[in-house]
């Protein structure tokens, strides 16, 4: 860009609010990055924005390995490693559902099949708290409640279902019909038309979906409070538990040093696939 160009009044407007955005929602992030560094008494002595006279690395050290949360001062590290054993198989599950569901009721529509999608639609807009009963009770039956794998994992996976069958069905929507005609007449099937057409073409799509369900799956508290319990929970349930158990000094440092640990896997999946997301969406992810 020109330097004339961005001296351009409105330009120039338009960048300083992006800007003072940009700081706006980092500043929460700093704060919490700067705690981490700085020691208690630092803490008590400095202001808020203020950075730390050394790098002390004793809260990250605390935080992943020997914090208190609940009885057990094992840190946050076992709980992390719940999140990555409940998201990646959620995550591809409720994406592969996605991708096929999205593909039936584009290409192989059937008798109320746009009822039925509509009515799908509606699971985009139920809040969290109205499944919690009847998704327990269903837990309950099948003698899987309380666990992360596969109780939790299926919780997620059919609130997901929703919201992944809408990304691939717009996106389909896109793929011309006569494409699918012509491998039917060649002699392709169902299954085969969907892995050797469909699926190689639904790379931006698969992104979009990945990452939506990766960030939503991480960063819920309250399916993980409700539908898992104890050494099962997820890093957000730890994090919450950890800020909550009672010490005769509440260790801000170690608080943000935990927070920090459990949002770096959001913000590494966005910095490495991000411009991914974007392509997808503009690709068709929010069209129809």
């Amino acid at each position: 860009m020109h330097t004339k160009e961005f001296l351009r009044p409105g330009r120039f407007l338009l960048y300083g609010l992006l800007s003072l955005g940009a700081l706006f929602f980092l500043l929460p992030f700093y704060v919490m990055l700067v705690t981490a560094f700085k020691t208690m008494p630092e803490i008590y002595s400095s202001g808020i924005l203020a950075l730390p006279s050394h790098l002390n690395f004793s809260a990250w050290q605390h935080a992943w390995s020997s914090a208190t949360i609940g009885a057990a001062s094992e840190g946050i590290h076992g709980y992390f490693l719940n999140s990555f054993i409940l998201v990646i198989p959620a995550v591809i599950i409720s994406t592969a559902f996605g991708a096929f569901n999205g593909y039936v009721l584009t290409h192989w529509r059937f008798r109320g099949s746009n009822a039925f999608f509509y009515a799908l639609l509606l699971g985009t807009i139920i809040p969290f708290q109205i499944v919690l009963l009847p998704m327990a009770w269903v837990e309950g039956k099948m003698g899987i409640a309380g666990t992360l794998i596969p109780g939790l994992m299926l919780v997620h996976v059919i609130y997901g279902l929703a919201f992944t069958t809408l990304f691939f069905r717009n996106y389909y929507v896109g793929i011309p019909h006569d494409l699918v005609k012509a491998a039917r007449v060649d002699g392709a099937g169902f299954f085969r038309i969907f892995f050797r057409i469909m699926l190689p073409v639904s790379t931006p799509i698969i992104m979009v979906t990945a990452i939506w369900q990766f960030t939503m799956i991480w960063n819920n508290f309250l399916f993980g409070v409700v539908f898992t319990q104890g050494g099962q929970q997820p890093v957000t349930v730890a994090i919450n538990d950890l800020v909550d158990t009672v010490t005769s000094v509440h260790m801000w440092n170690v608080d943000m040093a935990a927070a920090t640990f459990a949002a770096l896997p959001t913000l590494v999946v966005y910095l490495i696939a991000g411009k991914y997301f974007v392509r997808g969406l503009t690709a068709g992810a929010v069209k129809g």
